[in-house]
C-alpha cells in the first residue's frame, strides 16, 4: 500500500471533487505541516519555489505552481527559497519502487558509484530507471542528484563555516569549479552569497533536521536510553533536555555525533566532529532513519486511531516515532543478544560485546569511549571467546552468522524488496527466527508494517487493552487483531510497547 492512498484522509474536503491543485493550495493557505515534504510550491512571479510552511505571505492561486520534488520544481526553472530553506524539508516517505530510488538517491547514492552500477543495485537497467523516475517525478536519477547536492551544499552554507572546498566534496561534488558554476548557473548567485553565521555549540559541525509535528521526544529518547549499549551510544542531560550521543565510523573516518531537540523550531538538532565533514551526506541519511524524521503523523495516527484502543495511546504520545538504527548491523546482533532475555539483560552484554571487541576512540563524552565491533571482528572471533560476554554458545554461533550475513549485503534494504521478503530473508540466517527477523525490519530496514507479534509485551499489552482485558494474546491472535493496523503496524508496536510503562 501506497501513502499517497492515504494522504487525500488528511483533508475531509479532499473528497468533495476538488482537484489535487485546489487541495494542495488550501494546505499551502494553512501552511500546513503535515504536508511538509509532500510537494512544493513555484511561484510564478518571483521564480521561487517554497515548502508547504514557509512564512511568506501565501501567493494566488493562480501563480502557483504545484511539484512533489525540489528536483522537479528546480526542473521547471524555480530556485530554492532562501526563508522557509525546502532542503529543510521531511522527506516524502511513500512506500513504492520510486520513492525508495528517490530516497536512495537524495541520501547520495550516485555520490558514491555512477548510474550503471547504481541501476544494477536497485535491479533495474539505467533506462528502466530513467523511465521509473521520470514517470514519478518529472525529473532523471541524475538531474534528483544534483538538485541534491546543490540543497546540501546550500544547507551547509547556511548552517556552517565550512570552507568551500570541504562543503563541495562533502555535498558529492567532484571540484569547487563545478560546484561553483551549477550552484550559480541553477540559483543565479554565487555561493558565498547565502552565508549565515553558525550557530553550533560545541566544536563540532551544527545541522538541522525538520520534522513534521508532532514529534515524540520524550518517548522516543526514553526508548534510545533503555537499550543503548555502554561505551557506543548514551543519552545524556544537559540544559536544554536529553541528548543522545554515539561514536561513528564511517568510510575508515572516526568521530562522534549528537542530536537534541529543538521543539520551538520543529527540528532536531545534529552535531558531529569535524573530522566526519566528508562524510556528512550519508550520516544525515543514517540519522533521519534512526530517529524516523519523515514519518507523516497525521497520515499514520489517522489510521491507526480507527481503533479505540490505539486512539488512547496516540492521545497520551502524539507524534510517536519507531527509533530506527545509526547502523543495521549494530542493531541486528543487538536484536539476537535480545532473544530471550529482558531490555536491560541485553544491554549489559552489548556493552560487554562492545567493551571487549569494540575499538577505542576519544570523544568529549565520558560515556561514549568505543566503535561497535564490525562484522569482520565478530566473524574472526572464536565462539568460546564471544561466549564469554555471557551467552550461550549457540547464540554466539548466531552472531558470527548475521556477522557474516551483512558481509555478504543481506543487511541492505532493496528498494523494490518487500517486508515479508526481507523477513524471510532473514530468517534463512541460523538462529534468527520469525521475532528477531521482524524487529531487525522494524528498526534497522524501516518497514513500517513488520510487527514482531511473538513478543511477549506485545501480546500483554494488547490483551490488557482490549475489551473486555485479557491475560494475554498469542501470536495468532495478535496478528489477527493487528490486522487492520496496516500498512503501519510498526507505529502500532510502539503504542503498545509505550502502555506498559
Amino acid at each position: 500500500m501506497e501513502q499517497t492512498q492515504n494522504q487525500n484522509k488528511i483533508f475531509p474536503e479532499a473528497g468533495d471533487g476538488l482537484t489535487q491543485k485546489q487541495c494542495y493550495y488550501r494546505a499551502l493557505a494553512a501552511k500546513d505541516s503535515r504536508f511538509d515534504g509532500i510537494f512544493f510550491t513555484g511561484v510564478k512571479t518571483t521564480g521561487i519555489y517554497c515548502r508547504p510552511v514557509c512564512g511568506v505571505k501565501t501567493p494566488r492561486e493562480s501563480s502557483c505552481e504545484f511539484f512533489n520534488s525540489a528536483a522537479a520544481a528546480e526542473a521547471a526553472g524555480f530556485r530554492p527559497c532562501l526563508r522557509c530553506r525546502p532542503e529543510l524539508a521531511p522527506y516524502a516517505l511513500q512506500q513504492n519502487l520510486a520513492h525508495a530510488v528517490w530516497q536512495r538517491i537524495a541520501d547520495g547514492a550516485l555520490n558514491e558509484t555512477d548510474l550503471e552500477h547504481f541501476s544494477e543495485q536497485v535491479g533495474l537497467s539505467s533506462r528502466q530507471l530513467r523511465r521509473v523516475m521520470l514517470q514519478e517525478f518529472g525529473v532523471t536519477p541524475v538531474e534528483l542528484a544534483q538538485t541534491q547536492r546543490l540543497l546540501f551544499a546550500k544547507k551547509l552554507l547556511q548552517e556552517t563555516q565550512l570552507g568551500m572546498a570541504e562543503i563541495a566534496f562533502a555535498a558529492g561534488f567532484g571540484s569547487v569549479r563545478r560546484f561553483n558554476a551549477l550552484f550559480s548557473e541553477r540559483y543565479q548567485m554565487a555561493p558565498g552569497s547565502i552565508r549565515r553565521a553558525s550557530d553550533a555549540g560545541g566544536d563540532g559541525v551544527g545541522l538541522r533536521l525538520a520534522y513534521r509535528p508532532p514529534y515524540a521526544w520524550d518517548a522516543v529518547i526514553a526508548y534510545l536510553a533503555g537499550r543503548a549499549m555502554p561505551g557506543l551510544e548514551a543519552v545524556i542531560e544537559e540544559k536544554g533536555g536529553k541528548a543522545y550521543v554515539r561514536s561513528v565510523r564511517l568510510d575508515g573516518i572516526d568521530g562522534w555525533l549528537k542530536v537534541a531537540h529543538l521543539p520551538d523550531k520543529q527540528q532536531l538538532s545534529l552535531q558531529v566532529a569535524p573530522a566526519l565533514t566528508p562524510v556528512l551526506m550519508p550520516l544525515m541519511a543514517r540519522v533521519r532513519q534512526q530517529f524516523d524524521v519523515e514519518a507523516n503523523p497525521a497520515v499514520i495516527q489517522s489510521h491507526l486511531a480507527l481503533d479505540n484502543v490505539l486512539a488512547t495511546q496516540i492521545a497520551l504520545t502524539p507524534g510517536l516515532r519507531v527509533p530506527g538504527a545509526f547502523d543495521s548491523f549494530e542493531l541486528a546482533i543487538r536484536a539476537v543478544l535480545g532473544q530471550q532475555v529482558s531490555v536491560a539483560g541485553a544491554t549489559t552484554v552489548a556493552g560487554r560485546l562492545v567493551m571487549r571487541f569494540g575499538t577505542p576512540v576519544t570523544t568529549p563524552f565520558a560515556a561514549v569511549t568505543h566503535h561497535f565491533p564490525s562484522p569482520q571482528t565478530i566473524v574472526g572471533l572464536s565462539i568460546d571467546q564471544l561466549a564469554g560476554i555471557g551467552i550461550p554458545g549457540a547464540r554466539a554461533a548466531t552472531l558470527q552468522h548475521i556477522a557474516q550475513f551483512a558481509l555478504d549485503g543481506g543487511l541492505q534494504r532493496k528498494p523494490a524488496g518487500s517486508s515479508d521478503e526481507t523477513v524471510a530473508r532473514l530468517k534463512t540466517v541460523r538462529g534468527i527466527g520469525e521475532w528477531t527477523a521482524q524487529y531487525i525490519a522494524m528498526r534497522a530496514l524501516r518497514f513500517s508494517d513488520a510487527f514482531p507479534a511473538g513478543d511477549l509485551g506485545l501480546q500483554k499489552a494488547a490483551a490488557q487493552l482490549a475489551d473486555p482485558p485479557e491475560t494475554r494474546f498469542t501470536e495468532k491472535q495478535l496478528l489477527s487483531r493487528a490486522e487492520p493496523w496496516a500498512p503501519w503496524r510498526a507505529y502500532a508496536a510502539l503504542l503498545l510497547w509505550q502502555s506498559l510503562k
